[in-house]
């Protein structure tokens, strides 16, 4: 009896043994490493510094430039994510809600983050003497905070600052596009694929700043997808 008790136990172990080497075989290396030539790979982008940017423009009279708002030069993810919790947890309506815009364009910019990116093209613009247009797809509100807020954040002068442009959202129409025209900017900085495609239908120059991959606006845009310049490091 102790014998075949000994040889079924074996056995046993025997098969426990197998299946574990058996599982281990089957399961992907936790580390599968990575190889030279998949480091090198890059994305056929039209890469540029903020330096490569004003460098293109020296010997260039001053000029009115744009920037889109959110994910371009501010971090405003917070405010939109209070607003879906507050107004429409379980969708996006809260866009269409003007009691979110009147909560976002009158103090809950005060939670966004300056992108540092932004500091540095407004610094630059600003030392050219351009001037400076903020045009966002917001809705328009009676009152709001968002000018004073971006021109204490980046320390714009008042010669630079101009008030920011409500351009709404109008779907099948970009809104921004005429305002590009009507203010006769030439160049327009935004993180979105319509910031891009709006510059190039006013014919000016559309340069793209990364959305930060945190941002809860979805989804990510493929930056350089137009062939247009892509600043680095414009995550943040």
């Amino acid at each position: 009896m102790h014998k075949l008790t000994r040889a079924l136990g074996a056995l046993f172990l025997g098969l426990a043994l197998s299946h574990t080497a058996v599982a281990k075989e089957s399961t992907p290396p936790l580390y599968s490493g990575i190889n030279v030539a998949q480091l090198a790979a890059q994305a056929p982008v039209h890469w540029v510094s903020v330096a490569q940017i004003e460098n293109s423009l020296l010997g260039r009279p001053p000029m009115a430039v744009g920037f889109d708002i959110d994910d371009t030069v501010l971090f405003s993810s917070p405010g939109f994510y209070r607003g879906k919790k507050m107004f429409s947890p379980e969708s996006n309506d809260y866009l269409s809600n003007p009691a979110f815009w009147e909560k976002m364009n009158n103090g809950w910019d005060e939670f966004s983050i300056p992108k540092e990116v932004a500091r540095a093209l407004i610094d630059m613009h600003v030392r050219r003497g351009d001037s400076i247009w903020f045009i966002t797809g917001r809705s328009q509100t009676k009152t709001e905070t968002v000018s004073k807020t971006l021109q204490d954040d980046f320390h714009i002068p008042a010669s630079s600052m101009n008030p920011v442009i409500f351009a709404g959202d109008n779907p099948g129409q970009n809104t921004k596009t005429n305002w590009l025209v009507d203010k006769q900017i030439r160049i327009f900085y935004g993180d979105s694929d319509g910031d891009i495609t709006a510059a190039r239908d006013a014919g000016i120059r559309g340069i793209r700043v990364l959305r930060a991959s945190n941002s809860t606006y979805r989804p990510l845009p493929s930056a350089g997808k137009f062939g247009e310049e892509v600043i680095v490091n414009s995550e943040y």
